[in-house]
């Protein structure tokens, strides 16, 4: 990647041999290893791999804010300044303290982080964060600093970018965060910008306008960009140059169109076939890079043969509704709003099926989940519960009868790092489900302990460890271990995979699916990623603020999608193919039309969208509509 001179000339930054080395103790650790790449001039250069390969410790060594723990063994780090034409800075030679590095930081090279609840200040306004940078690194008046920042919030989207100034961090959605995030690093109008993970935690929605907000932002001020990512589907439509690394060292760099259309090193085509893809046929497997080998308990396979087969629902739920009432203005004041999480939800799910539910953050999906668990009483409506042996509305359930119910249905939660305690072992964490409802003596209660570990692909000589000794995919399979010790009948999976890397993401989404089939469990999955729930998932349930505007079949609601919100979902979806990139001049606005909630194909003139249902409009294709006589709705 230009080793000419002529080519060089035109790089912004080049990384030559870097090496990074962490102190352990009395020994070292490196965690990068000679790595070279460059980033031309007005290009994105995408740096590709897993969690603890060396991508974001080469970015904060290009700003100089390595950890104490962390230094430069060997290597340059050359940038080459537009504003100084013929000058060049070797940064891996400068102290971070020194004013030279302080200009550059913030000034010329920017960074946007991960995650924006956490990188921004709950105590500042917006406009005071993203006013800092300028005041720090330019020599601006106050009410001209207040001027360009609220021009800088109007350009990375903001819809009053007055008002916003004035705002609070926890006042906005993940989107306008991530916006002001932006705001922030584009303020000083850097020469290179960094993303790292600038969309991991957000919506499909909200991170095609992301995505899209940076591609064009890029063009108009004509920086270069370094986008740090696991997303192949980011990747291929953002990138210019690709850069591969694994544990450090690069394993292939090259052109966007070289390393897709030709991978020629195998942790790139391993990497590339452990990415669930809109275009997978229905039973193609996902390819982990690394499997994990379970062994099934045979007390849990008699459990899985011992669920009676039924034409019956395992679960139906009929016109479910949770509102929650907010408050705004003072503490002695202020307005009381009523927020509908939940409004007049209806679906069943039937034994032996992986029932999806996909949505936006917000729309309900995780508070269904809570109402079914009874973690949070519903306002109204009916949930019947019927496993053969057991059948019962689970609103009406109190004392021993919900502690008895609570068996059957078990969650895995999105956080595998918050969900477990980190003050408990293992092997108390599996325990403790057995323990609470006595389900067998303590040696056996350890025995079952020990099982589950094999169950889940880990060695039971792990069980005396804390969770902090674990990987992230490894604290989820502990997660799902623990869900599945009561051997429930229905296992709520909410986000389960959207805190992990690709690879480890295929390992637990293979691991579910046999899982799955081999104990006939029953599943609702929750996720935000249609690629991932197109890959598990039997029947789907698209959500979009508190309502289901459309259930279908898998192959049904992709082939035929109705419903115009499920359409936006679908064309949002970021694919590793280069043939089908992301048109970002279409994609769903921050603030979006109400009547979206409702299908076109049954509205009339003048229609509030009120006295909607879920309309019938094929075999077990369900679309939000008004109703309709020659219609029939949704079984009540």
């Amino acid at each position: 990647m230009g080793k000419n001179g002529q080519d060089e000339g035109r790089d912004l930054l080049r990384i030559e041999d870097l090496c990074i080395s962490i102190a352990i103790q009395r020994s070292k650790l490196d965690v990068v290893k000679g790595v070279s790449f460059r980033i031309p001039a007005g290009k994105t250069v995408a740096l590709v791999g897993e969690s603890g390969s060396g991508k974001s410790i080469i970015a904060q060594a290009i700003l100089g804010i390595l950890p104490r723990v962390a230094s430069i063994t060997g290597g340059r780090i050359r940038f080459r300044d537009p504003l100084h034409p013929g000058s060049e800075t070797d940064i891996a030679a400068i102290d971070p303290a020194r004013p030279e590095m302080r200009s550059l930081r913030g000034g010329r090279i920017a960074m946007i982080f991960q995650e924006p609840m956490t990188s921004l200040s709950p105590l500042h306004k917006i406009g005071d964060q993203v006013e800092e940078a300028l005041v720090l690194h330019r020599d601006v008046a106050s009410g001209e600093a207040r001027k360009l920042t609220e021009e800088m919030l109007a350009l990375v989207g903001f819809p009053e970018p007055h008002r916003a100034y004035d705002m609070y961090p926890m006042e906005l959605s993940g989107g306008l965060r991530q916006r002001a995030m932006i705001a922030m690093a584009l303020i000083c109008r850097p020469a290179l910008l960094i993303a790292d993970e600038p969309t991991t935690a957000l919506d499909v929605t909200v991170q095609a306008q992301v995505l899209g907000l940076l591609k064009s932002l890029q063009a108009r001020l004509g920086m270069s960009l370094l986008l740090i990512t696991h997303d192949l589907g980011v990747v291929a439509n953002m990138a210019d140059e690709v850069v591969v690394i694994y544990h450090g060292e690069i394993m292939e760099a090259g052109p966007l169109e070289d390393i897709f259309g030709n991978p020629s090193h195998a942790y790139t085509r391993a990497l590339m076939k452990a990415v669930p893809d809109l275009d997978m046929k229905r039973g193609e497997k996902l390819v982990a890079l690394r499997e994990a080998e379970k062994v099934i308990p045979e007390a849990m396979r008699k459990a899985g043969r011992g669920r009676t087969a039924s034409d019956k629902p395992l679960l139906s739920v009929r016109h479910l509704s949770k509102v929650f009432t907010t408050k705004s203005g003072s503490w002695f004041g202020g307005e009381h709003r009523q927020i509908h999480a939940v409004n007049d939800v209806s679906f069943d799910v039937h034994r032996g099926e992986c029932f999806g539910i996909v949505g936006e953050s917000g729309c309900g999906k995780s508070t269904v989940s809570k109402l079914i668990m009874r973690a949070t009483s519903s306002d109204g409506g009916m949930i019947h519960f019927d496993n053969g042996n057991l059948a019962c509305d689970v609103r009406t359930l109190e004392g021993r009868a919900l502690k008895e119910f609570r068996k059957r249905i078990q969650i895995v939660f999105q956080d595998p790092f918050g969900s477990l305690s980190p003050r408990s072992t293992i092997l108390n964490t599996l325990r403790e489900p057995l323990e609470i409802h006595k389900q067998a003596s303590a040696a056996e209660i350890t025995k079952m302990a020990s099982d589950l570990m094999e169950l889940v692909g880990l060695n039971r000589s792990q069980l005396n460890r804390y969770p902090h000794s674990f990987s992230g995919g490894q604290r989820q399979r502990i997660g799902i271990a623990r869900a599945l010790a009561l051997s429930p009948d229905l296992l709520i999976c909410d986000e389960p995979v959207s805190a992990l890397d690709v690879s480890v993401q295929a390992q637990i989404l293979n691991l579910l699916k046999s899982l799955q089939s081999e104990l006939s469990l029953t599943m609702i999955f929750i996720s935000h990623n249609l690629a991932v729930v197109k890959y598990i998932a039997d029947r789907i349930a698209v959500m979009r603020r508190g309502r289901i505007v459309e259930i279908a079949d898998c192959e049904t609601l992709f082939a035929r999608p109705m419903h115009p919100y499920t359409q936006r979902l679908l064309s949002a979806v970021p694919s590793a193919s280069l043939d089908r990139k992301l048109d970002f001049s279409d994609q769903l606005g921050e603030h979006c039309d109400p009547s979206e909630l409702w299908s076109p194909e049954f509205r009339s003139a003048g229609d509030d969208g009120r006295d909607l249902s879920l309309i019938q409009v094929g075999p077990g294709h369900l679309v939000l509509a008004r109703d309709m006589p020659a219609r029939e709705k949704v079984p009540a």
